[in-house]
């Protein structure tokens, strides 16, 4: 997947945290280390049709613990993005460790986010694989635009602006979906749908199976 950039200037490799660059930044952030892992809703489950409520309330040890737990379950179950609706909390939130097309890692969680799309004009669609947490083990391709900016808050209740290229683009796209009750299977034919759902059906016990794995490997 390629994206469009500006070549006559250099292009900073920093992890970008919440948006921002840094010069180190451990493997397993501290909010995963901190959390305890979470079941993963599967398509299905009615939390995951219906659109999530606005986080009201800020900086309380609760969200905190929620964003921890996401992390986790995040990384237990191989994910680039995780979004509080995949963990059974309906709410407004998603948190993501992803990579750009530049190989860049954008970690964090936003809260209540609105998303920007380039306008039609200027929209390039990108036709690749996606897969989603909540449909263990199928793959489809999904057009995607190739940049996106979301608008949001953290967990403090700080404006966010976090802007994606390529894959990340994907990620925040994809993320904001399950807020609004959508997963990227509403985005495919009836035929491909099908696809999925039995591609969910022949893999989801070894994925189930390999997650428990992971979960054992970082003593969870």
């Amino acid at each position: 997947m390629s994206v469009r950039c500006d070549r006559s200037r250099p292009i900073d490799r920093r992890i970008r945290v919440q948006g921002q660059p840094v010069d180190s930044y451990p493997a397993l952030p501290e909010e995963a280390e901190r959390g305890s892992v979470r079941r993963v809703t599967v398509v299905g489950e009615e939390v995951l049709s219906r659109p999530c409520r606005e986080v009201t309330e800020f900086g309380t040890p609760e969200l905190s613990a929620l964003i921890d737990d996401m992390f986790l379950t995040m990384y237990v179950a191989d994910g680039a993005g995780l979004a509080a609706n995949q963990v059974g909390v309906d709410l407004r939130l998603f948190v993501y460790d992803c990579p750009d097309d530049y190989g860049i890692r954008h970690v964090g969680h936003i809260i209540n986010p609105v998303l920007d799309l380039p306008d039609p004009g200027s929209r390039r669609l990108v036709d690749e694989f996606e897969g989603c947490l909540s449909v263990p083990g199928a793959a489809m391709t999904v057009p995607r635009t190739d940049r996106a900016v979301a608008r949001g808050l953290d967990k403090d209740g700080n404006p966010l602006v976090i802007e994606g290229t390529g894959y990340f683009a994907r990620c925040l796209q994809h993320e904001t979906d399950h807020l609004f009750g959508h997963t990227y299977l509403d985005r495919l034919s009836k035929r491909d749908r099908k696809d999925a759902y039995r591609q969910m059906e022949d893999r989801r016990e070894d994925v189930f199976a390999q997650r428990a794995i992971k979960a054992a490997s970082l003593g969870r």
